[in-house]
């Protein structure tokens, strides 16, 4: 993972009350100080031997770094998916204002 300060984490979830659940439960514990809940999408992928075609709700975390291996423990702890999609992208820059939010807001110290 890149050296920047500030993370995007991405996954994906099979419905819409999970997906606000485990944003909300991210932001509660304070590994990301926002989550928003995308509308469904369409997911085409390879699964089991299989192509699958299923309907999803992407939800987008904002975290540090340092918070980074926290929250993704916390997703695999709370997905309902034996591999679910987590990914993390470098925020490269930003507002000061709103990355100073998410430091403050995800700092447990």
């Amino acid at each position: 993972m890149s050296e920047t300060e500030f993370v995007l984490v991405t996954t994906t979830i099979d419905n819409e009350g999970a997906a606000r659940e485990l944003a909300r439960s991210a932001v509660t514990a304070r590994l990301a100080a926002c989550g928003q809940v995308g509308s469904p999408i369409s997911s085409i992928y390879w699964w089991d031997h299989a192509v699958r075609d299923m309907t999803e709700w992407t939800v987008s975390l904002k975290t540090t770094r340092t918070r980074y291996a926290a929250l993704a423990e916390h997703i695999r702890a709370v997905h309902s998916y034996e591999v679910p999609e987590i990914v993390a992208t470098p925020i490269v820059a930003g507002d000061p204002a709103y990355l100073a939010w998410i430091r403050d807001e995800t700092n447990t110290i």
